[in-house]
């Protein structure tokens, strides 16, 4: 990840590094310096390289001596001057500090720190992409311009979905449920706006939901988590609205919005990638350090397949159970990342938060399966499966 971008001698002088204790140093985009990853995982490091300058030659012209009877001829010296730059960093990652010094021939030029909140909002510098030289003519080059358009590619993709869910249920509830879809994505479009990030909008998918998008690419785990954990947020609160509005009118169509709209944020909360779930506790699991914080992880995991398979929610526990096998497998490339890890509080939080959304949508699909209705206790039945 990129953990300090700063001015030096004219040009930027970026630092990328790892939890595993590697670092490269960059200077106007050319690599001066590099640290290993070491057992150790030092948190101290300094980053030292020569620059040589060339600056314009320069003209000097000889005194004529007493003898000399021809006219003195002029002479030129090279004049290069090599400059010392020593960078010392010190970096904590949990909670995330960083504290730098930059030192041109031993003289400071400048010092800071930066904490969380800096990598969050900054935009990490990305290599300057190169010109295809392949270029599309006639209507080839009509019809890739025509996908390229988002407002073409989302009429499409809503129009696919509004035939599919028709197709499985009536066009009212088509509609309806396309729009608790639209409710979760927003969820995860209002966390992006909140760390400042641009967004493209959402797309709808047949029979997979939707997706939203962002122009621009998180730097830390907690955007992951809060991005990832604000859709079925977002689609909890509707579920809960509907059951309400049921209790008021009687009106079925309101608990069934709100049972199918429970199930599919759960769907989205089994931990396996690329679902919201697999992003949370990915980001949980892979911001700890220790091997005891892996089997607290797995621990309850285990734990939620075992009350799973307890409640005769078969298809939940054997997805839980996959999900959490596959975030064991990828645990040991966890330091690799180039996202910043949550601290210990933010760990805890997330996990609290995760499974209260969990327990809020299987207690409203346990709920509205003990009316009666058959309808009703589709979801139920799907879990059990």
């Amino acid at each position: 990840m990129e953990l300090l971008n700063i001015e030096c001698l004219g040009k930027r002088l970026r630092l990328e590094g790892s939890m595993a204790g590697w670092q490269q140093l960059f200077w106007d985009n050319q690599l001066v310096s590099q640290k290993s990853a070491s057992p150790e995982n030092q948190a101290f490091h300094i980053h030292q390289f020569d620059l040589t300058l060339h600056q314009p030659p320069i003209q000097t012209v000889p005194t004529s001596t007493e003898t000399g009877l021809s006219e003195p001829a002029s002479a030129t010296t090279d004049n290069t001057k090599t400059i010392s730059v020593r960078l010392e960093v010190d970096v904590s990652w949990q909670p995330f500090t960083l504290d730098y010094s930059l030192l041109i021939d031993e003289e400071q030029i400048t010092q800071g720190q930066r904490n969380t909140k800096d990598i969050e909002q900054q935009t990490p510098e990305m290599p300057i992409p190169k010109a295809n030289k392949i270029s599309l003519v006639g209507l080839a080059s009509l019809g890739f311009k025509l996908l390229k358009s988002a407002k073409v590619v989302k009429a499409l993709l809503a129009g696919a979905s509004v035939a599919a869910y028709s197709w499985l249920f009536s066009i009212e509830f088509a509609l309806a449920l396309i729009a608790c879809l639209m409710f979760h994505e927003y969820g995860h479009i209002k966390a992006m706006k909140y760390f400042g990030m641009k967004t493209k909008g959402i797309y709808l998918i047949p029979f997979m939901g939707g997706l939203a998008l962002s122009d621009e690419k998180i730097n830390t785990r907690w955007q992951d988590v809060v991005i990832s954990i604000m859709g079925p947020t977002f689609g909890l609160l509707l579920s809960i609205a509907c059951v309400i509005a049921y209790w008021l009118t009687g009106n079925i169509f309101f608990a069934g919005l709100a049972a199918f709209n429970a199930l599919l944020n759960l769907f989205n909360l089994l931990p396996i990638l690329p679902l919201d779930g697999g992003h949370i506790l990915k980001s949980i699991s892979f911001s700890m350090n220790s091997v005891v914080g892996l089997i607290a992880c797995v621990a309850g995991a285990a734990i939620g397949v075992f009350v799973s398979y307890s409640l005769g929610l078969a298809l939940l526990g054997f997805l839980l159970l996959i999900g959490s096998i596959e975030i064991v497998f990828e645990w040991r490339t966890r330091h690799h990342s180039h996202l910043l890890p949550l601290d210990r509080y933010g760990q805890i939080f997330s996990a609290i938060w995760y499974l209260l959304t969990v327990g809020g949508l299987i207690g409203i699909i346990w709920m509205l399966a003990g009316t009666g209705d058959d309808m009703l206790r589709m979801p139920l039945e799907i879990l059990k499966s």
